[in-house]
């Protein structure tokens, strides 16, 4: 469906969050399924949160989770400019419109009318609302304002007693009453319009079909369907996503430290891309059947708004935790090496400089863990025992696995056999512990697990061959002989 247009259209005041990452990967998923057109225009009329880098962060955090767009600020397209501020001419003829039409008119009142106005609605239990005091100034009063330099803002003019209703693509009808609803500013004293405005005529002007946003947005649509119907405009259609909640159900903050929000901390934690896409995907959409891992292509494929929950989505990180794990151990080995070095060297296990042996030797340390790594740092904590002087025990149950009587036999017989052994590496471990079961006699726990736990303090962990031959002869030497 080429006609088919659908936008992100995020204001450029920091990182990709993940509520602003999942509208944009729903617009992005439902854009390629049908065949139709992604935008991505930032919203930048507030000066005042505005950041430059902004902008170009929410570019890295799309293009890092895989999520590309067909007209931008960076590509251009025949619909642009893609900023606000960049549009401000356009704006200026439906301006006129409404104040000619008399669906718009000028305000004077100062800021702190207005909140004195709110402070005495409150006071009273009304709900705050604009009075409406400027509506029918006369042409004496605004002169007698203007002289006094008061800069006008321009309010929309909210018809009395309508029923403003639509049919949300997620939420089904909806309906809100105008009464609730003050007459709105819709340009500020400085000529800039607000964002319920400029908005809608950006989504006209760009021929977007569906507006697919958050949840937050809902009650703003009333606001934008009395606009376009003033303006005599198509209204496009809407979808409003449910709220992210966190681990404990609860409205999810900025400063929520129970989960992580921008997409630039998954980056530099060593979470992979598809694996983050895949987890955002189902918060708050579920597939069909009870599959949960999905390339890209399969997402889009499968995605549609009717199996968009109405309900809050709940971020789970152990879910994420373990789908990145899923998709880790999947990936290539080199991959994993590259994410996981370099969180070695700043804790300062590893040098900046590696030379080839020691890269060689941390790359297999690395590809020890694939199996059990849920992202990339996690390198740094599960890898800690190669990087210590003595062994540290995890718990009473490990300490009492060397209490056991036959825990000697097997390191003494174990430290002879390290040492007379010509060489040592993966294989030559496979040796040395079929020589231990043949001299002790001991086989299977009573051997494997002594061993570990002894050079380890664990009772469970990755291959022990490997995890023998990366100590290295010097340390499983020293280890054993400090034991006994």
């Amino acid at each position: 469906m080429a006609d088919f247009r659908v936008r992100y259209a995020p204001s450029p005041t920091g990182h990709l969050h993940i509520g602003g990452a999942r509208t944009a990967l729903f617009n992005y998923l439902l854009a390629r399924k049908e065949g139709g057109q992604f935008i991505i225009r930032f919203e930048d009329t507030d000066q005042t949160r505005h950041l430059e880098a902004g902008i170009q962060n929410q570019f890295d955090g799309l293009e890092w989770l895989g999520v590309n767009w067909d007209e931008s600020v960076d590509v251009g397209g025949p619909y642009g400019p893609y900023r606000q501020t960049e549009r401000l001419d356009l704006y200026q003829p439906f301006i006129d419109q409404l104040l000619a039409q008399g669906d718009a008119y000028h305000c004077y009142c100062s800021e702190a009318e207005l909140e004195q106005e709110r402070a005495e609605q409150e006071a009273k239990g009304q709900m705050p609302m604009y009075s409406g005091k400027c509506r029918h100034l006369t042409e004496q009063q605004k002169q007698q304002y203007q002289a006094e330099g008061r800069k006008p803002s321009t309010r929309f003019r909210v018809p009395a007693d309508k029923v403003i209703a639509f049919e949300d693509r997620i939420r089904e009808h909806v309906e809100f009453e105008s009464a609730g609803i003050g007459d709105f500013i819709i340009v500020r004293p400085d000529g800039i319009p607000t964002y319920n405005f400029a908005v809608i005529l950006d989504d006209h002007l760009m021929k977007i079909t569906l507006v697919i946003r958050g949840e937050e947005h809902l009650t703003n649509t009333p606001r934008q369907i009395m606009m376009y119907e003033a303006l005599g405009l198509p209204v496009p259609e809407f979808a409003h996503l449910s709220l992210i909640l966190n681990q404990d159900r609860k409205k999810m903050s900025k400063r929520d430290e129970s989960i992580i929000q921008f997409m630039e901390q998954y980056k530099e934690l060593g979470y992979l891309p598809e694996a983050v896409l895949n987890f955002i995907a189902l918060l708050g959409w579920s597939p069909k059947g009870e599959e949960e891992i999905f390339t890209k292509e399969e997402l889009i494929a499968q995605f549609s708004l009717d199996r968009v929950s109405k309900s809050p989505a709940v971020f789970d990180m152990d879910k994420l935790n373990w789908m990145n794990n899923v998709y880790i151990k999947k990936a290539d080995k080199d991959r994993i090496a590259e994410l996981s070095l370099p969180h070695l060297q700043k804790a300062g296990r590893l040098p900046g400089t590696l030379t080839a042996e020691q890269e060689q030797w941390a790359r297999s340390l690395i590809g020890l863990y694939q199996e059990q790594l849920r992202y990339a740092a996690e390198i740094v904590p599960l890898s800690e025992l190669f990087f210590r002087d003595a062994v540290s025990f995890e718990d009473e149950e490990a300490k009492a696995v060397l209490a056991e009587d036959h825990a000697k036999i097997v390191l003494r017989s174990f430290l002879s056999q390290i040492e007379q052994a010509a060489d040592f590496n993966v294989d030559a471990m496979k040796g040395i512990m079929k020589a231990v079961q043949t001299e002790t006699g001991y086989k299977g726990k009573p051997l494997f697990m002594t061993v570990r736990v002894a050079l380890t303090g664990q009772m469970h962990g990755p291959d022990l061959n490997m995890t023998i031959y990366l100590l290295g002869k010097e340390t499983v030497m020293n280890r054993v002989n400090t034991l006994l």
